[in-house]
């Protein structure tokens, strides 16, 4: 429901920030200027400054839910130390408490699976490798729950890339038919050379419009599936060596 008012927002939010750039900002700029260039390029500019806020939108909301949602109060490598510490001295509450505080996508997948050996460790009707599987399969399901948040929104970011380059196509193509209607229509036998510059310019407009979205957008995804990569990468890994601790205690 959250990303749901979030993307709305955000997109009456890009939308109008385009009406006004496009037409109070460009439009009444002096003729001639670079700014009033861009309002040459016709109403498909304010799709194109839609997209970019949009573009910027999503880029921020992954910022702040990766680098601080997602990460966590303190580094990965000091929490982890902690937790491992906490169940070497048989601590398992100490360990979960660590996990509250460090908060976090690592941090909630282990608590997950922490607490659920805790709560099985003694059960005297499970053997070794059930206690075991518990553990197991309550931090799939904890991955299940946090990964997802992880990826959200970088579809976003790919596809408004991939719209920006038709929108910024579908400009240039309207800006060359206005062009080459220019050429076709001849006041004594001379062509409007007005008409012709403002076909070439919205064709031109268009394009670098469409892309630089398509460029920022590219390039923002990319850099964010690596950042995920990254998290689950790390995910595995400490999950795996918190469960090699957990049978190295209970085997013993």
């Amino acid at each position: 429901m959250r990303q749901v008012i979030f993307v709305t927002i955000l997109l009456i939010v890009a939308f109008g920030v385009g009406v006004f750039i496009w037409a109070g900002i460009f439009k009444p700029a002096p003729d001639g200027s670079l700014l009033h260039t861009m309002y040459k390029g016709g109403p498909l500019v304010i799709a194109l400054i839609a997209l970019l806020v949009m573009l910027f939108g999503f880029i921020i909301e992954r910022s702040i839910t990766l680098y601080r949602v997602a990460a966590g109060k303190s580094s990965v490598q000091s929490f982890f130390k902690r937790v491992v510490n906490a169940i070497q001295a048989d601590d398992f509450d100490g360990a979960i408490a660590a996990c509250d505080k460090q908060k976090g996508t690592v941090a909630n997948i282990l608590r997950a699976g922490i607490e659920r050996f805790n709560s099985v460790r003694h059960d005297p009707t499970m053997n070794f490798e059930k206690k075991i599987s518990e553990t197991q399969r309550a931090i799939e399901e904890a991955n299940a729950l946090e990964v997802p948040l992880l990826e959200r929104n970088l579809i976003a970011l790919s596809t408004i890339a991939s719209i920006a380059t038709m929108v910024g196509l579908l400009g240039t193509t309207i800006g060359m038919i206005r062009a080459f209607a220019a050429t076709g229509s001849k006041t004594g036998g001379v062509i409007n050379a007005e008409q012709l510059a403002t076909g070439i310019s919205e064709a031109l407009v268009n394009t670098a419009g469409g892309l630089a979205n398509a460029i920022i957008g590219i390039v923002a995804y990319n850099f964010f599936v690596n950042k995920v990569d990254a998290f689950n990468y790390t995910i595995d890994e400490a999950s795996y060596e918190v469960v090699q601790l957990l049978k190295d205690k209970e085997g013993k």
